[in-house]
């Protein structure tokens, strides 16, 4: 093993600025999956569980999914929520029971609503709930981009350490090419933010700066649309 005084923030600083770094790519289509970005994770001045990263996050995350619905492509948001019982999050929810636990977020509360700041279309975008770290766990996300005919997995959301990484290392399982915006992910603190962005990059994602995101969504044109429309008259 290798030994370091650097900082986790320096060593992703070191990573981030090798040019020669390889890379997944994009592919021909892309789904947004946005992970939990739910009051309890988002409001810092309300939830001792919320961080915040990129004070831009959720503006970037919204324009992300903008530009995804003019495509035609899809975006889905993740949350979780529990039974009174906490019984749904499974030896999960046995660590702690605290006001802040994860099994205490419970359905119909406050921690377990998104954030009003997202502009979330409840007729057109995909809401999973979710009970454990990936996305894909016991949801129907895989079906979905099965359907659509996706071949990239573009992540937002949090935390980094948790629910991003989970949700990446399956992606990257399942055979996807897995986009992870760097500034529209977020962690409690910056040494697990940023040792994780390492370790996406070095094995499981690429981790771009959300400009390049949105400089490839420009260049996709209406051949996606076309795409799309003919899967749907299937």
């Amino acid at each position: 093993m290798e030994h370091s005084d650097k900082t986790a923030r320096q060593i992703w600083n070191e990573v981030k600025a090798n040019p020669s770094r390889a890379r997944f790519g994009f592919g021909r289509k892309a789904v947004l999956v946005n992970i939990d970005l739910q009051n309890a994770y988002t409001k810092t001045d309300e939830f001792k569980t919320a961080y915040e990263t990129d004070p831009r996050q959720l503006e970037y995350v919204n324009r992300l999914a903008t530009d995804f619905r003019s495509l035609g492509w899809p975006v889905v948001w993740t949350h979780v929520a529990y039974m009174e019982s906490a019984e749904d999050a499974g030896v999960w929810g046995t660590r702690t029971n605290t006001a802040d636990s994860l099994q205490n977020i419970k359905f119909g509360s406050r921690r377990a609503a998104f954030d009003e700041r997202l502009e979330v279309d409840r007729i057109r975008d995909v809401i999973y709930l979710k009970k454990m770290p990936s996305a894909f766990f016991e949801t129907q996300l895989q079906s979905l981009l099965v359907w659509h005919q996706i071949d990239t997995v573009i992540l937002t959301g949090g935390s980094t350490s948790g629910c991003i990484r989970a949700t990446a290392v399956d992606s990257l399982s399942r055979g996807y090419r897995t986009i992870v915006p760097e500034e529209c992910v977020a962690d409690k603190h910056e040494s697990y933010h940023y040792a994780n962005l390492t370790d996406l990059m070095l094995k499981y994602a690429d981790v771009v700066d959300v400009a390049t995101v949105f400089d490839w969504l420009a260049g996709q044109g209406t051949s996606s649309s076309k795409q799309t429309g003919v899967l749907r008259e299937i």
